[in-house]
């Protein structure tokens, strides 16, 4: 009965960690702006995308995977043996599961990119890797749009 009770909630922290990391990952979609970014004047350039190369956006490396996992290592860990031995896969069973907890968030949060090269009108040739939720080709006429933070983004 014990058993049941840390899997239960090994299984309810490691659906609690996967829900906060996706939710607060922040997006490289050339279709979203962040707070600071609404009501900021940004420059327009236009230009013709060169080439499109499909990339990986690596995902975040936060603490929190690393110890969410810990947590859920070491109370599955805590659920064998008995004395020092205990202790031992608690510990144990806390160090994989922080490593398996910072894997487990690189992997939730990864996305699938674009790399973009695109020669501006004014001869410039420059590239933007976002992420790839708009289809964009090689010819396509496109607006660059770039924020006084630095943030660039490749739009139709």
């Amino acid at each position: 009965m014990k058993t049941l009770k840390y899997a239960a909630a090994l299984i309810f922290i490691v659906a609690m960690t996967a829900v906060y990391l996706t939710g607060c990952a922040s997006s490289r979609s050339g279709e979203v702006y962040s707070r600071d970014q609404a009501r900021q004047v940004q420059t327009v350039e236009m230009g013709t995308v060169e080439s499109v190369k499909t990339v990986m956006i690596e995902g975040t490396k936060t603490p929190i995977g690393t110890a969410a996992g810990g947590v859920a290592g070491g109370v599955l860990g805590s659920t064998v043996g008995s004395g020092s031995g205990k202790t031992v896969a608690t510990v144990l069973g806390a160090l994989v599961g922080a490593a398996a907890g910072t894997a487990a968030e690189e992997g939730i949060t990864r996305k699938q990119g674009l790399e973009i090269v695109v020669n501006k009108d004014n001869g410039q040739t420059i590239v933007v890797v976002q992420e790839a939720d708009v289809m964009i080709s090689a010819g396509d006429r496109v607006r660059i749009i770039t924020a006084a933070d630095g943030t660039t983004r490749v739009s139709k």
